[in-house]
């Protein structure tokens, strides 16, 4: 099953102007456009958080690494 065709919208719109009417349209466009937008904001905002929460456990990691490598220097020497 594919994409709709020039009719299929055709039809969906009109089934769309009947069930809502004219006036509920727009309302209802500006809804779905700020619900996608708030979508996009939350997706952004969690990668942002993803990306500082993996730096955080890189440089952890790396003073892990670095204070055991301090003391097997000092257990060497």
């Amino acid at each position: 099953m594919g994409m709709p065709g020039g009719m299929e919208w055709v039809l969906i719109a009109l089934v769309v102007l009947l069930l809502f009417g004219g006036k509920k349209i727009p309302e209802l466009a500006k809804g779905l456009g700020s619900g996608i937008k708030n979508f996009k904001k939350a997706v952004k905002d969690d990668e942002e958080v993803a990306s500082t929460d993996k730096k955080d456990e890189i440089e952890k990691k790396d003073e892990e690494a670095n204070v055991e490598s301090k003391k097997d220097e000092t257990k060497t020497v």
